[in-house]
């Protein structure tokens, strides 16, 4: 174990043997860091926090520390980050502020530096978080979403798999899978490049803009784009997931812009 002679390790903390420890670094126990996790210099690791395996944590980077709600009196909650994960410098991740609640990061997860995850948010797996977005409270972000730079996650949204947020989006209501989101919770098309790289096929690939161009090529009832959809649309794995995240949501879903035009992303 690699351990800087100035750093701040409480008794009840639990490091695995291999972990290394910058200096400055403060960890409050108790907490659990998994093997092959290195901390830097002068970053924060919180109580209850758990680190799994092979993470970076990078310089003054705050893991775990009190949530920025009124409502938070100093009950025991936690953070959960899993293994293979980047964090970078000055990203902070606040734990969850119910007792019992907590703030959790899947695996192979890249949050840049400035980013922000508030109490009780999640993300899933391979999520990428750029510099400076800011992630609300309970906010929940499914596999392989892309949150660029400077975006704003309201409170209590949810966010789907393989969204784009372009760079200064902002969003208030829930993101579905597959969207490139620009400006105001907008839907501008579907993330093609995305779903490429993730393997998806074109006969995966077209039933997915066809139900796009439907629910959000012009601005129109959702519920009665919705049976459009189940009408018109072959029914795939990735429409019926679609329909599912659009039917579940409690905050209002993206819409589509004012004015449809066709730029090849529906």
């Amino acid at each position: 174990m690699k351990i800087d002679p100035s750093a701040k390790i409480a008794p009840d903390a639990e490091l695995a043997p291999d972990v290394e420890v910058g200096p400055g670094v403060t960890i409050e126990g108790p907490c659990r860091i998994g093997p092959g996790t290195r901390i830097l210099a002068h970053a924060y690791i919180g109580p209850y926090t758990t680190i799994g395996e092979n993470n970076l944590i990078g310089f003054g980077a705050v893991v775990g520390y009190e949530p920025q709600d009124y409502a938070f009196t100093g009950e025991e909650s936690y953070t959960i980050i899993g293994d293979h994960n980047l964090i970078r410098e000055y990203v902070t991740i606040h734990r969850g502020t119910k007792p019992g609640s907590a703030t959790r990061v899947g695996n192979h997860c890249f949050l840049m530096g400035l980013s922000h995850m508030a109490h009780n948010s999640s993300l899933g797996n391979n999520v990428i978080v750029v510099n400076g977005a800011l992630v609300g409270g309970y906010v929940e972000v499914a596999d392989r979403a892309f949150i660029s730079a400077n975006c704003l996650l309201h409170q209590f949204i949810r966010v789907g798999e393989l969204v784009m947020m372009r760079g200064g989006a902002r969003a208030s209501r829930d993101l579905p899978p597959y969207a490139n989101i620009d400006d105001t919770h907008t839907v501008k098309g579907v993330n093609l490049i995305g779903l490429r790289r993730a393997g998806f096929k074109a006969d995966q690939i077209a039933p997915v803009r066809q139900a796009f161009r439907i629910l959000f090529g012009r601005r129109t009832n959702l519920k009665q784009a919705l049976e459009e959809v189940e009408a018109e649309v072959p029914l795939t794995p990735e429409v019926a997931h679609l329909l599912e995240f659009i039917r579940a949501s409690k905050r209002g879903v993206a819409m589509g812009p004012k004015q449809f035009k066709e730029n090849g992303e529906f």
